[in-house]
């Protein structure tokens, strides 16, 4: 047998890692972006899911329920950054904005991806059964590397969540905090 026949040249080789090179290149920040877009849609379902669970509480439990930004798990965090999760509780002294005391019963926790940067314009969501009416607002949900679109949940005055990928006025939603 040729001993010519048995492995590839320098030219092939080369071209091969050059075309591995070049694949690689233009494949990684899509799936960068994938990835990305997988935690996006995981947060806003967790924040989808939850808004409809404190909505059905809040009736069935005939009582007041919120929805606030948490850093640790059990306390309300001030301000509008709700990067780091938040709670579901019974709102029985139904404050505003909605905070946690002594007594109130954490229905639901939710920590948040670090990669993922969301805010809201509200401290707090509230959802009531026979009241008044729920407290409206939108919350964004972005990736902190910016390689994909925010997108928001928009809550009614119903408590019905919808997400939406622009303003009313027909302009992408801003990651600022």
């Amino acid at each position: 047998m040729d001993a010519r026949l048995r492995g590839y040249s320098l030219l092939e080789l080369s071209m091969t890692v050059a075309l591995a090179a070049l694949l690689l290149t233009i494949g990684l920040p899509e799936f960068s972006r994938i990835g990305a877009r997988q935690k996006q849609s995981a947060e806003i379902n967790a924040l989808f899911h939850a808004v409809h669970l404190a909505r059905k509480e809040s009736i069935v439990r005939r009582q007041v329920v919120s929805l606030c930004p948490s850093f640790d798990g059990r306390t309300c965090t001030p301000g509008r950054d709700w990067s780091g999760g938040f709670l579901m509780f019974e709102n029985d002294d139904r404050d505003e904005p909605p905070r946690v005391d002594p007594g109130e019963a954490v229905l639901h926790r939710h920590t948040s991806n670090e990669t993922i940067r969301i805010s809201a314009n509200r401290r707090g969501f509230t959802l009531r059964a026979v009241f008044r009416r729920a407290t409206n607002g939108t919350i964004v949900v972005c990736d902190r590397t910016g390689r994909i679109p925010p997108k928001a949940l928009v809550i009614s005055y119903t408590g019905r969540p919808r997400v939406a990928f622009e303003t009313p006025r027909g302009e992408p939603y801003s990651c600022a905090v």
